[in-house]
């Protein structure tokens, strides 16, 4: 079998965190969500079915919890953090594509998220 491309992909993360400029985001928080595709090279795991073969999806919601939980006043910040984190504890992942979205975020207008996205490379 000749594997293309193959990607770890967690969808629709939740977390309630106190990212924000507005002294309130830092004291009430909010709730956010976050995507993520990881380029990783599956191919051993497809054959041996050993976790220890790929990177364990598991790991990575714990890592981006944890950079989560560290509160920040911009999203761009947040989302280096997460992807240098990720890049750090994952030597196996060759590209990162996250997006990272703030509900409900306080502007004064009708709007379910504002987001950031990056799509970054290893190096």
């Amino acid at each position: 079998m000749n594997i293309r491309h193959s990607y770890i992909v967690l969808e629709g993360v939740r977390c309630y965190a106190y990212h924000g400029v507005m002294p309130q985001e830092n004291l009430v928080g909010n709730e956010y969500l976050i995507a993520l595709r990881l380029k990783v090279d599956i191919g051993r795991a497809v054959e041996t079915d050993e976790v220890a073969d790929t990177v364990s999806y598991a790991d990575v919601y714990e890592a981006v919890k944890e950079e989560m939980s560290i509160p920040s006043k911009l999203l761009e910040h947040v989302c280096g953090r997460i992807v240098g984190r990720l890049f750090a504890d994952f030597p196996s992942v060759e590209e990162i594509e996250i997006k990272l979205s703030k509900r409900n975020p306080p502007m004064g207008a009708d709007i379910d998220t504002a987001a950031i996205e990056m799509k970054c490379c290893r190096g």
